[in-house]
């Protein structure tokens, strides 16, 4: 929904220009636009979601003026409370509507493309569906076939496009010379933005291929670890050290938690916490059992609101993590989703993150089940990983807390 965002900035920066200097007005569009894209604002579920449009679009104003705040000194004598109070009154009234509208428009008119799938039925269909309903009928799935040359090119005229579902039949898509082909694993990524467990097996060659290519040494990542942990740090320093006393007073010391993780390669490190479960004996079998039946009074709102992980910033600062990565399990059940979930070693060749994509899409995990779905979002991430994908996950990960979704 990238038209959206355009829109959006073009209707903001129309609405401020003829009104305010040129550069406080673009200075409030821009802002306002990105906070709307921190809050999900153009995700496709919230689209066309009227109520949503008018929470997140509130909220997200609200926020941005907070970022417009930093750069208050340098523009002092030109914004005032009428720049606030106008882009607020302008926002929250035009844009849901406007955003709704178009949203069902753009949504209408997107083309629906049908696929003849090259492969076994019974093996990829579950997948295919969700793919069906994620793009909301724009992406169907009509005939599965095990072809030969000949019967693939007396059916391929009457779809869109192949669907190559099994590498196996690649040769026979090379004898009919297709050009209109779609691969599954490129095809599942872009639309449920993760990396399905069945699809990486069936395609195994490929992704050891993508996987050894992987790089973590990006000098560009590590700038911006440093710059958000010492903003972190600054910010969340006095929050740290009342919730720190609070904690003393209620349950004594430690303070600060601190267990053995599994980082980068394998490694182990030690990650700090700030204490939100009382103190107790842990089963070593199952650490997180009987969980939710000892947290602290104060530790019921940090980890809500995510305060806990607060001090991990130290971690980042030190090199053992970065800000936006998969989150560093406990060598109990590393060890445990090492032997029974395929590539799950993969999360290794990056750092270990305080947010991460998994976190913003998938709940908290609880199951094998759960932990196989959460890796899939965190092989997507290392796949798929670049600076500007951090960014975006560090910005919703505000969303995130503030609307009390993914994993804890």
């Amino acid at each position: 929904m990238y038209q959206l965002i355009v829109f959006d900035l073009v209707v903001l920066s129309a609405l401020n220009l003829p009104f305010f200097n040129w550069y406080v007005g673009i200075l409030f569009s821009l802002c306002m636009t990105l906070s709307f894209f921190a809050f999900r604002l153009y995700d496709l579920e919230n689209v066309q979601n009227y109520n949503e449009q008018i929470i997140r679009t509130t909220v997200g104003t609200l926020f941005s003026f907070i970022l417009i705040l930093f750069f208050y000194p340098l523009f002092e004598k030109d914004i005032t409370r009428y720049n606030f109070f106008y882009n607020f009154l302008v926002s929250v009234v035009l844009i849901p509507p406007l955003n709704t509208l178009l949203g069902k428009l753009l949504i209408k008119n997107q083309p629906t493309k049908t696929f003849l799938v090259v492969g076994r039925k019974e093996e990829i269909e579950p997948i295919l569906k969700e793919i069906e309903e994620k793009t909301m009928g724009r992406y169907r799935f009509a005939e599965y076939i095990n072809p030969t040359a000949e019967a693939l090119k007396r059916k391929v005229k009457h779809y869109n496009a192949v669907l190559l579902a099994d590498p196996e039949f690649e040769d026979v898509l090379k004898k009919v010379n297709i050009d209109r082909v779609e691969y599954l694993p490129n095809l599942v990524e872009k639309t449920l933005k993760r990396i399905s467990l069945k699809v990486l097996e069936k395609f195994r060659e490929y992704y050891e291929v993508c996987f050894s290519a992987v790089n973590d040494d990006s000098p560009a990542k590590r700038i911006l670890d440093i710059a958000v942990s010492l903003i972190a740090l600054a910010v969340f320093s006095p929050i740290m050290l009342v919730v720190g006393i609070i904690i003393y007073l209620e349950d004594g010391r430690p303070v600060v938690f601190r267990q053995k993780r599994v980082g980068k390669d394998g490694k182990t490190f030690i990650i700090y916490k700030l204490r939100s479960l009382r103190n107790g004996k842990i089963d070593p079998a199952n650490p997180n059992r009987a969980i939710e039946e000892r947290p602290l009074r104060v530790g019921r709102i940090i980890r809500k609101l995510r305060i806990d992980e607060s001090p991990q910033f130290l971690n980042v600062l030190k090199g053992d993590m970065s800000v936006v990565g998969p989150r560093p399990e406990m060598v109990e059940f590393h060890n445990m989703m090492k032997e029974q979930i395929p590539f799950y070693n993969m999360r290794l060749l990056v750092k270990p993150g305080i947010t991460g994509w998994a976190q913003l899409n998938y709940k908290h995990t609880t199951t094998l089940e759960d932990y196989r779905k959460k890796t899939e979002y965190d092989l997507w991430y290392v796949k798929n990983r670049n600076i500007f994908l951090d960014l975006r996950i560090i910005l919703q990960t505000l969303e995130a807390v503030l609307w009390r979704r993914g994993a804890k």
